[in-house]
């Protein structure tokens, strides 16, 4: 229990700034941005919403797999960011974190916005997939080449296909790309990671709530919808 709760709460210290740099932990079109909890504005427009899909997903994505590795490195960590091996393996794992945490809120958040506006579900999907692509635009200058941004575009381009936007899309339930993206692309050996599955899934699914919770809060639905509306008619 100790790990998990280490895992759902990890700090960002002050001091380890410039290791978690060099890891690169950080995107660069990100810094600056990542006013989670001050941002109060409503998301009443088509920009709103993928600047909010896309700094959150970054937020999740950056926290998770950090506070993964530190779980597992413990004291070690700043000694193993010396390491460039594991920096490239950090770099990597960074970029599918983020796109399965992009996939997973991408998703809730056009289903929750629209479940009751009369749209189709071809508009939710298309929705989806304009946050999707443009959350991918902002990181591919600094996408490493073990990470094909058309792979996870046309992997998030199935799902939406599968995806059941009354019912399913609209629950926590349907967060499943980021924990097994953590799970998968973490650089932890295979003989530990194979212990952590539930701590990975309930730490991830933890991250998430407030991120939700502020989603709700900020929404409104009919003025995004409206600004949709007029986006595809023209």
């Amino acid at each position: 229990m100790s790990k998990c709760n280490n895992f759902r709460g990890a700090a960002w210290p002050d001091n380890m700034a410039s290791i978690l740099n060099k890891a690169g932990f950080y995107w660069d079109a990100f810094k600056g941005r990542l006013t989670v909890r001050r941002d109060r504005e409503p998301i009443d427009s088509v920009a709103r919403l993928q600047e909010f899909v896309s700094t959150r997903s970054v937020f999740v994505a950056q926290k998770t797999l950090y506070s993964y590795v530190k779980m597992r490195m413990g004291t070690r960590y700043p000694r193993m960011f010396e390491d460039d091996m594991l920096i490239v393996s950090v770099d990597i794992a960074k970029h599918h974190v983020f796109a399965g945490c992009l996939s997973d809120l991408a998703i809730y958040a056009v289903a929750i916005a629209l479940h009751e506006q009369p749209v189709s579900n071809d508009d939710r999907r298309a929705l989806a997939l304009q946050c999707f692509e443009a959350a991918l635009r902002e990181i591919s200058a600094e996408a490493p080449e073990q990470f094909s941004a058309q792979e996870v575009i046309d992997e998030f381009g199935r799902r939406l296909e599968l995806t059941d936007w009354r019912v399913g899309a609209l629950h926590p339930d349907n967060f499943t790309a980021s924990p097994r993206a953590l799970y998968r692309w973490a650089p932890i050996a295979d003989r530990l990671k194979k212990f952590d599955a539930e701590i990975v899934e309930n730490s991830v699914r933890y991250n998430w709530r407030d991120i939700r919770e502020q989603y709700h809060k900020r929404l409104d639905a009919a003025a995004l919808c409206a600004n949709w509306s007029r986006q595809t008619a023209g």
